[in-house]
């Protein structure tokens, strides 16, 4: 049996493009990745930040004029100069505890990037799977329109014969308008599918992107799936939003921890000189200062912390659960679609085509009425339209499953 590529009838000013090719300047190009990979580098600069030492504090107070020395004078019978410099020193391991929580909050961006990409990436290969399943239903639209414009054209010369009846005549022409109507449906449902993979490319040429696909149908019919246990296991430890949720979870544990670290004094420890006025001409000293912890010992932003502790581990349950709701979603689905679908339907769907040109002939010979042709031709339609619409489920629902367990677990294009 043939692998099944992309066909249909686009536009002749077309891109050809790969699943591949497409990811590839998805990556490079899209201007919301770009901008998160810069929240990504920003957020990791402030891990270098959090690590530095506060800078020393230098303060002077001197006389600008004396009626006996006048302006600026400083020496030994006049004057004075008062100079301080005091360095603060965190205790309790503040820095470093600060330094814990930039680390998270680059963690965070880091999981946020990755789920941002993961959920591009799913928009974009979505986009180009509907694109191709739109043109294969282009494609039978195409083929029945092509055969009874054909048919048409006889059948004007045939009335001009006075060979059929005028009724005969227009209800095929009607079917032919139907069929017509229903094309430009299909062509109007892929100009937003295009504009979408224009934006995500970050392409703006007027020309027809067309998906190129390479896939081979009854494989993935046929596609062992790895059982739910190993695809949740999977999905926990690389899915993006889960590990937001994880670092989210350390953040507030983090916080807790530091919190308590600011009920702490901090001390400040420096050295000062005074030339007059002190007990002794030029003065040398030690000064150190920190405050007195009565009334205040952070608590409330400590009791805060706690709570927020209890959410984030709500949410990090919920985020597991989640999971393995979508898991178990996106494989019942996939199960459904490879049970309705089957090798037999293929065989029938090729076939149908070979009888739906024998039916043509027979009313061109006039073995068939000309109900009997419209009421086939109908029935071939929506027959082929439900064939794809099955294939289709069939790719979507594996393409949920990757997006779902966070990996490619199923490749459908080799």
């Amino acid at each position: 049996m043939p692998v099944f590529r992309c066909f249909g009838s686009p536009p002749v000013d077309t891109i050809k493009i790969t699943i591949a090719e497409s990811e590839k300047i998805f990556l490079q190009n899209n201007l919301s990745i770009l901008a998160a990979r810069y929240n990504v580098d920003a957020n990791r600069a402030l891990i270098k930040q959090a690590k530095f030492w506060d800078n020393p504090v230098i303060s002077t107070d001197q006389n600008i004029y004396d009626k006996q020395g006048g302006f600026l004078a400083h020496n030994a019978t006049n004057g004075q100069v008062y100079v301080q410099i005091m360095q603060l020193i965190k205790t309790a391991g503040k820095r470093n505890k600060l330094a814990k929580l930039a680390l998270d909050n680059a963690a965070i961006s880091t999981a946020q990037f990755d789920d941002l990409v993961r959920t591009l990436r799913y928009a974009l290969i979505s986009d180009l799977y509907e694109i191709e399943h739109q043109l294969k239903v282009k494609h039978v639209y195409d083929a029945e329109i092509n055969e009874l414009q054909t048919l048409v054209t006889g059948m004007d010369e045939e009335l001009k014969a006075g060979n059929i009846s005028v009724k005969d005549n227009i209800r095929v022409k009607a079917l032919l308008f139907s069929l017509q109507n229903d094309l430009v449906n299909v062509d109007a449902q892929l100009i937003p599918l295009e504009s979408e993979v224009k934006l995500l490319l970050r392409n703006n040429d007027s020309s027809f992107i067309l998906p190129v696909f390479n896939y081979y149908l009854p494989d993935l019919i046929k596609k062992e799936i790895p059982d739910k246990e190993e695809l949740i296991m999977i999905a926990d430890s690389i899915r993006p939003d889960i590990k937001i949720a994880h670092a989210q979870l350390d953040y507030a544990n983090h916080n807790f921890t530091y919190q308590k670290a600011l009920a702490k004094a901090d001390i400040s420890v420096g050295t000062e000189y005074d030339q007059r006025s002190s007990y002794a001409p030029d003065y040398i000293g030690l000064a150190v200062s920190f405050p007195l912890n009565i009334f205040n010992r952070n608590q409330g932003s400590i009791a805060s912390a706690q709570y927020n502790i209890k959410q984030q581990q709500t949410l990090y349950d919920g985020q597991v659960s989640q999971i393995e709701n979508d898991i178990s979603s996106a494989l019942a689905k996939v199960k459904f679609y490879q049970g309705v679908n089957n090798l037999e339907q293929l065989d029938f769907a090729q076939q149908y085509d070979s009888v739906f040109q024998n039916m043509l002939k027979s009313y061109k010979q006039r073995q068939v009425s000309l109900l009997e042709f419209i009421d086939f031709a109908d029935a071939y339609k929506d027959t082929k339209l439900k064939l794809l619409e099955q294939h289709t489920g069939l790719i979507k629902a594996l393409i949920d499953l990757n997006y779902q367990t966070g990996k490619d677990v199923v490749i459908l294009n080799k």
